[in-house]
């Protein structure tokens, strides 16, 4: 009699406890890196003893042994790499744009063609007074397009390195987390529902650090997980409950530092995915924009500075320098203060003379510095264009491993449902096994 009572008792107990857990699940379907629950049921063993021994027989109902958390390791690691791809591509791509942005919205080029435009409106008859006001304006266009695109560049830059702050505030953030949650892996009993919970915050730190930064995972027993920043040799930042720190640094020539401070000992460490690879890439393309710039900028204030000082300004003078440069090489300054001062004419030659304006048509030539601006900001939107088109792929292929992970390990709501009705039918059944049991001993008892 008490083995049909314990038969339906532990039916009870198991079949509520799998009822909770479909319920749990249901209730996190739509919840961002949930990871299903499944409550594990054997047969519970029964057994007979005496006082010098016990020896197990037939089952006796059943047991729950655990929670069990669905999962797979490697469409995981599947997802982090992914992440870490598409994180430096969708970075290199934003800082790409802001280059580009800042290369193109003052318009330098077309000011460059103005001012060019303007010198032969001069030459075309040098001794009139409005033709060289409109070059002096244009000058000044020109000069101030340099000074405003070196200046919009130097915003990328401020912008880019307080980015990567925030960047390796929130990486820090996450791997203090993730030490955290190791020490709970390690106070929490296995295939438990606090378990699974610390294990899904587990993946979801990993993923976001995988996000900022390519790493290296391994986990131990209780799936406390050993984090490494750059790959499988790179440098360790979290072990166990122990987490350490990233640090950035970036040089005048554009070169990007990353360095891990661990265990009292401090480490570079070769980031080759997430946004701070991004973060590199596009640090070395601002400085190499920065230094063309700067060199057309200096290039195109010399040559218009010995142009004048080649010919005679309208009063006969010798020409006086039209351009300054300031402690930035795109610190481009008007320095001219009348267009009687443009040197158009040949040393000696008179007002009339156009000699000395003509030959800055062939220096406008030999230099091309509107060519060379086009060319960089070309060069700037082609490498726009093809980072793009990679992370629209790579944007597919974390969409693809997403959905595989989430396959095995998501929440589908018909089959919790095929599951809530069937734990539902078997925790009833149970109970009515208690209720057949109480009859029998009742019927037992009424027996005279």
């Amino acid at each position: 009699m008490s083995d049909i009572l314990n038969i339906g008792a532990s039916g009870v107990r198991a079949y509520q406890n799998a009822i909770s857990t479909v319920s749990e699940n249901i209730a996190n379907s739509g919840v961002e890196g949930y990871s299903r629950r499944t409550t594990v049921l054997n047969e519970a063993p029964a057994s007979t003893s005496t006082i010098t021994r016990r020896e197990v027989t037939s089952a006796s109902g059943v047991m729950t042994s655990g929670i069990a958390r669905a999962g797979d390791a490697f469409k995981e690691a599947a997802v982090q790499s992914a992440a870490s791809d598409l994180g430096a591509s969708d970075s290199a791509v934003q800082w790409l744009d802001q280059i580009q942005t800042a290369l193109t919205s003052n318009k330098l080029s077309d000011q460059l063609t103005t001012f060019f435009n303007a010198a032969n409106g001069v030459a075309a008859d040098p001794s009139a007074t409005a033709p060289r006001t409109a070059m002096l304006d244009a000058a000044q266009g020109a000069a101030d397009g340099f000074t405003a695109t070196g200046q919009a560049l130097q915003t990328v830059a401020d912008n880019l390195d307080a980015t990567a702050q925030d960047s390796v505030t929130t990486f820090n953030g996450l791997a203090a987390a993730l030490a955290k949650v190791n020490d709970g892996l390690s106070r929490n009993v296995p295939d438990t529902m606090g378990s699974a919970q610390l294990l899904d915050q587990r993946d979801q730190l990993i993923e976001q650090m995988s996000a900022i930064a390519n790493v290296s995972v391994s986990y131990d027993a209780v799936g406390r997980a050993t984090v490494r920043v750059g790959g499988a040799t790179g440098p360790m930042i979290v072990q166990n409950n122990n987490a350490g720190s990233l640090t950035y640094a970036r040089g005048d020539d554009g070169a990007v530092s990353y360095a891990i401070h661990f265990g009292g000992n401090i480490t570079s460490a070769a980031i080759t995915g997430g946004a701070f690879s991004g973060i590199a890439d596009g640090a070395q393309r601002l400085a190499e924009a920065q230094n063309q710039l700067g060199q057309t900028a200096a290039a195109f204030v010399q040559g218009m500075n010995d142009f004048q000082a080649a010919g005679a300004d309208l009063d006969g003078n010798a020409g006086q320098p039209m351009f300054a440069i300031g402690a930035d090489p795109t610190d481009v300054s008007l320095v001219l203060t009348s267009g009687r001062g443009i040197a158009a004419a040949a040393s000696g030659a008179g007002p009339l003379d156009n000699s000395n304006l003509i030959s800055l048509t062939s220096l406008r030539n030999s230099a091309d510095y509107e060519g060379q601006v086009t060319q960089l900001t070309t060069d700037v939107a082609s490498a726009l264009s093809a980072r793009q088109k990679i992370a629209d792929a790579q944007a597919a292929i974390h969409d693809n491993a997403v959905a595989d992970r989430d396959s095995s390990s998501g929440v589908s709501l018909d089959s919790e449902a095929v599951d809530l009705l069937r734990f539902q039918q078997a925790y009833s059944a149970s109970s009515r096994v208690i209720q057949a049991a109480r009859d029998i001993f009742q019927s037992i008892l009424d027996i005279r």
